[in-house]
């Protein structure tokens, strides 16, 4: 392999639990790559090797052709890292912690303190700087966690689940963040739990489950594969959702009724919509209401799996201290 990333046949038990099982994937330098799965299914072992937290029982990773087990060192020097929950100071303000990273990183002093300055700007934090961490709203606390895992210019991020817990703007604004990084030169390694993320950010796409890859693939590939996307257009009588469905039925093969309900199932959802209204218009037909279906998380697991995706931690995987993930991603 020759990516940023390579993992082969990674490994790592606790106790009786395969948190991982012989697990294999590939990030292309300046790329985002998703790890899709829910809790327990192996995603934050995998990250927590990567960034030598951890030891796998067998099987080989490298970042930038760095053995994580030989050279742990060299894999340090050139990663960042952001997890579920802040690895920063409360009681420290944003600037604070900036420096101390820095600090903790061996940088030059002198540049200390214009990287931060730098990155409290890109992250719009730049008026909060002073200000105490506590006093942060969620959003800007993991916008800052995510400049301090950059404060040394890795090449590489590792980014364990950043929008858990985020409103919907905090985590689009997160999102157009990545991009940057990414357009800068970043190579990005992305866990999450959200369909729609991977599919947003991702190139490419592997879904873990209870410690196995299962699918590894560019997004468009896997949602044509896992699930469809299934609009429903309501008429105000069945008349008129009888009548669609006898004008749709030549040319769209997934068109069903039921009730006052046109329900229509695709691969293609954005065409296919816009070529159905356009047929119901010219018919003078115009539904009342109109909701698409995108494949959740759950539907994507159902069609590998055959069982739901399961909010389960790995029971016998140990916590890592907010400290040690950082001085493990230095």
């Amino acid at each position: 392999m020759t990516g940023a990333i390579e993992v082969e046949g990674l490994t790592k038990r606790f106790g009786e639990v395969a948190a991982l099982d012989g697990i294999d994937f590939e990030v292309r330098p300046r790329s985002v790559f998703g790890l899709l799965g829910p809790n327990g299914a192996g995603k934050t072992t995998a990250i927590r090797i990567l960034a030598t937290v951890l030891e796998p029982d067998a099987g080989s990773a490298r970042v930038l052709g760095h053995d994580v087990v030989q050279e742990p060192d060299a894999v340090r020097r050139v990663i960042g890292m952001a997890g579920q929950f802040a690895a920063v100071d409360p009681n420290l303000t944003g600037r604070e912690n900036l420096r101390l990273i820095g600090l903790l990183t061996q940088m030059e002093t002198s540049e200390i303190m214009p990287r931060a300055a730098e990155l409290l700007r890109r992250f719009r934090l730049d008026e909060a700087a002073d200000r105490p961490l506590r006093t942060y709203s969620g959003g800007m606390r993991r916008r800052l966690d995510i400049a301090a895992a950059l404060v040394p210019r890795p090449p590489v991020l590792f980014l364990d689940e950043p929008t858990t817990g985020l409103d919907l703007i905090s985590r689009n604004e997160l999102w157009d963040m990545i991009r940057e990084l990414v357009d800068e030169g970043t190579t990005v390694l992305l866990t999450t739990q959200y369909l729609e993320e991977a599919d947003k950010l991702a190139e490419r796409i592997a879904v873990v489950d209870h410690g196995h890859v299962i699918a590894d693939d560019r997004p468009s590939v896997l949602k044509a594969q896992l699930g469809s996307t299934v609009a429903e257009l309501g008429f105000e009588e069945e008349d008129g959702a009888t009548r669609a469905v006898s004008l749709l039925a030549a040319t769209h093969d997934g068109a069903e009724r039921d009730g006052a309900t046109v329900r229509l199932t695709t691969n293609d959802g954005p065409r296919v919509l816009i070529d159905v209204l356009r047929e119901l218009d010219r018919a003078d037909l115009s539904p009342a209401t109109l909701a698409v279906h995108e494949p959740s998380l759950d539907d994507v697991f159902l069609s590998l799996t055959g069982h739901r995706a399961e909010s389960e931690e790995t029971p016998a995987e140990p916590a890592v201290s907010g400290r040690r993930r950082r001085r493990g991603a230095a």
